[in-house]
């Protein structure tokens, strides 16, 4: 699934302009992994626990985070990610708790918690705060109504 994601990253990154019918593609498969998102995203929450550090649900969910937040950089897709029920709501509610869980533990989510000197950083779940907040910023893009809820 991690690699499924990971092509489907790639295709939506790709500044190809694209047809009306591979749009009506995106924008299904939008529909999809929002919902996929909304149903998964507090498995990442199971990652500041050591056992569960290879979590394969949480794994999936980074990368549906990532897509999303690339097909909300398009603007041809963004109004309708906007207009998706719950999904900004989702990603606030994720980001408090991700940020609870990482006062109460230690704070894998941001990467000036997890450097100790010049290692690399490899825990997938670095970087996690930063793409829902970017989430949350492409949600709330010209949109009056989503900035209100935030």
């Amino acid at each position: 699934r991690v690699t499924l994601l990971e092509l489907m990253m790639a295709k939506v990154s790709e500044k190809n302009p694209v047809t009306s019918e591979e749009m009506n593609v995106f924008m299904r498969h939008a529909n999809f992994l929002a919902n996929c998102f909304q149903e998964k995203c507090e498995a990442v929450l199971k990652l500041t626990s050591a056992a569960d550090a290879e979590d394969e649900e949480a794994l999936v969910t980074i990368r549906l985070l990532d897509v999303l937040c690339e097909m909300t950089s398009n603007n041809r897709q963004l109004e309708h990610l906007q207009a998706l029920p719950g999904l900004l709501e989702t990603a606030i509610d994720t980001l408090r708790l991700t940020h609870l869980a990482g006062k109460r533990a230690v704070n894998i989510f941001t990467a000036t918690h997890v450097m100790t000197g010049l290692e690399e950083i490899s825990h997938p779940a670095v970087g996690f705060k930063s793409h829902l907040i970017r989430l949350i910023g492409n949600l709330c893009y010209k949109n009056k109504e989503n900035q209100d809820k935030v």
